[in-house]
């Protein structure tokens, strides 16, 4: 089946409109869905759950567990469009858990009910990350309030659509052709991780939607598309700034790395943090696969110390960190440790708590980096917590959206609106702009896990001065 035909019949399993201007909700019936007068079967992507039950404005939620019996009430009321009860069911939801974005996220589109709106979806590994999910969706839902709460896109409401993509690049393509063939949908912040913003980034340049991710890091992003954006640094600034701070602080030159060979953002990150390390007059004596089946933690570091390794270097994902946090266990603290930011998640301090003491991280954005941005005291406000880097870029992946909006709000309008020599916004981690090449020239933070109780975990991510 040809590109095109096979586009054209996954738009067609994706509800378009419910015939209201601006309505931007998708209306869902069993087995069928009506489009327009029409009614056709549903198209079933490759892991046999349908196209449909992974998209919500709010008529399903996506939040793994138990929800609260108001919060289920509220995706009752507003799949039967009965909007002042849904706004009524989610406010009663949020007082329960203040901490839940997508209930956020749908209180406001509710309170758009049948009015006017400009439409962007997130997507998100809802299925296979939860925690990286709500992560995300936090910086989008703070963006949307935030804008909402003030009157709007120049008068008009922001609303917001969640597809769960379960970072597998083939659903996130067939995300990207049913969100490509509904033309109320303006942007998408998403996906997350670099395979899938490349897999989708092809669906969304030939439909001519913007696309800006805030965490996929991959260096072959950077000139990918001029509808792929991204609001966090590549690759390359990540590794630099590790190496960097390798050789030159810690005077240390030679290192061993591990990733994930089936990864791009961890091919990408460990290419060049190698690359990087040699510029900077060290080396890397050894390339560890986190991926392979007879992987072993403890032959690997014994490996590593027979080559006179002084550092070690984790440029894992979110598939191997487990494995990466075996290494850290077995290592004992023998290796000074160094990672990518995808090892910067709850679990790393949980599990490699006294062990990971003193390793750093480069992140794109620490909430204790910037004394002077209002960001912080506004989001621990809202969510009575701290957010991470991947709500901050979120954030500023929407906040972008928004202002394009605010210039023109059509497809063509936002693309050209972000490619603007003069364009800029003001976001979590400072001004955005974006280059030619879709990526933001934007710094990088090193942060270090040190004991304290903010995490609850008894261990915390500090920036380091």
């Amino acid at each position: 089946m040809s590109q095109k035909n096979e586009t054209t019949i996954l738009a067609l399993a994706l509800l378009l409109t419910v015939g209201i201007v601006g309505g931007g909700f998708w209306w869902f019936s069993n087995n069928r869905v009506k489009i327009g007068n029409n009614i056709i079967p549903n198209q079933e992507p490759s892991n046999n759950s349908s196209l449909q039950d992974r998209i919500s404005f709010g008529e399903k939620s996506f939040t793994p567990g138990d929800i609260s019996p108001v919060k289920k009430e509220g995706l009752q009321a507003i799949a039967a469009k009965s909007y002042d009860r849904a706004i009524a069911n989610f406010t009663a939801a949020l007082k329960l858990n203040r901490n839940d974005p997508e209930t956020l996220i749908f209180l406001n589109n509710a309170r758009i009910g049948f009015s006017k709106s400009y439409t962007i979806v997130a997507s998100v590994p809802f299925g296979t990350d939860p925690n990286t999910s709500l992560e995300i969706l936090r910086g989008i839902a703070q963006a949307q309030n935030q804008v909402n709460s003030s009157g709007g896109v120049k008068g008009v409401p922001l609303r917001v659509g969640i597809a769960s993509d379960d970072d597998n690049p083939e659903i996130a393509k067939q995300i990207a052709s049913g969100l490509v063939s509904n033309s109320e949908v303006l942007g998408v912040v998403g996906p997350n991780t670099s395979d899938s913003t490349l897999a989708a980034g092809t669906i969304y340049t030939s439909g001519q939607l913007v696309a800006i991710s805030p965490t996929s890091t991959s260096v072959k992003i950077s000139n990918f598309s001029h509808y792929v954006f991204r609001t966090v640094p590549s690759d390359f600034m990540a590794a630099r700034t590790l190496a960097n701070y390798m050789v030159r602080t810690l005077q240390k030159k030679n290192a061993v790395v591990f990733f994930n060979s089936q990864s791009n953002y961890s091919q990408s990150l460990k290419s060049e943090f190698v690359s990087s390390v040699s510029l900077e007059g060290g080396q890397v004596a050894s390339e560890f696969d986190l991926s392979r089946a007879d992987f072993s933690a403890a032959k690997s570091i014994e490996q590593a110390t027979k080559q006179g390794a002084e550092v070690l270097m984790l440029a894992a994902n979110t598939e191997t960190l487990d494995k990466a946090l075996q290494v850290i266990q077995i290592n004992q603290k023998r290796l000074t440790l160094l990672g990518g930011d995808d090892v910067y998640t709850a679990k790393t301090l949980e599990i490699g708590r006294e062990q990971a003491v003193g390793m750093v991280l480069a992140v794109p954005w620490h909430i204790d980096s910037d004394p002077k941005s209002d960001f912080p005291q506004k989001s621990r406000q809202l969510w009575s917590a701290d957010v991470s880097w991947r709500s901050a870029l979120s954030y500023d992946a929407t906040v972008a959206l928004i202002s394009a909006l605010e210039r023109n709000p059509t497809r063509p309008g936002v693309q050209q609106a972000l490619l603007s020599s003069d364009f800029s916004a003001t976001g979590a981690s400072g001004t955005i702009r974006f280059l030619a090449s879709g990526d933001r020239n934007a710094p990088v933070q090193l942060v270090k896990i040190v004991p304290g109780s903010r995490s609850r975990t008894g261990y915390d991510f500090e920036p380091v001065r």
